[in-house]
């Protein structure tokens, strides 16, 4: 099943979301075999490959209908994520960091809950602008290398329905 996030009601959306889960883990054997190959032979223009597909996906995708990475996981705040949206809140990091941030089982900064205490009721950033790494590559499917992020991948196919679609088109033009 492929989802296409540009559909106008909200009904069609939560369809999406909540069929999502199901889905990916249904593809997750699939998927995690055909990864492992992939890392055995990575293809020579595998970045080029996905480039193309996650270009292509996120054309016909307004992540503003869905928001379910901001809805439901929380960022990796690096250290120079925490100094660029406290300056940007006009917070000292120590206060941005006790007011918003935890310290999860990795040793990494991570929100103090879910949803996303910077995302409003439109689905909108407020800290767009100066938003972490890890939410401006969110769901990393254009990333260099990209057959070493394949465990992560495997999560993001859960959570981002255009992360599902990229993976079933690469499945389909990369057949190893």
């Amino acid at each position: 099943m492929f989802y296409r996030i540009n559909e106008k009601t909200n009904l069609r959306m939560n369809t999406i979301l909540n069929n999502l889960p199901k889905e990916a883990k249904d593809k997750h054997i699939e998927n995690k075999k055909y990864f492992d190959k992939l890392k055995k032979k990575t293809p020579k223009n595998l970045d080029y490959i996905m480039e193309d597909l996650h270009i292509a996906e996120f054309k016909k995708t307004d992540c503003l209908k869905c928001a379910n990475c901001c809805k439901t996981t929380g960022p990796l705040f690096t250290d120079a994520d925490i100094e660029r949206v406290s300056k940007y809140l006009r917070q000292k990091p120590k206060k941005f960091i006790e007011q918003y941030l935890r310290i999860d089982e990795d040793r990494d900064y991570v929100l103090q809950s879910v949803p996303c205490t910077f995302l409003d009721k439109e689905n909108a950033c407020l800290i767009y602008d100066v938003r972490p790494k890890a939410c401006r590559e969110f769901p990393h499917t254009d990333r260099k290398k990209f057959q070493q992020i394949t465990d992560l991948t495997l999560k993001n196919v859960a959570i981002c329905p255009a992360a599902f679609n990229i993976v079933e088109e690469m499945k389909k033009k990369l057949i190893l």
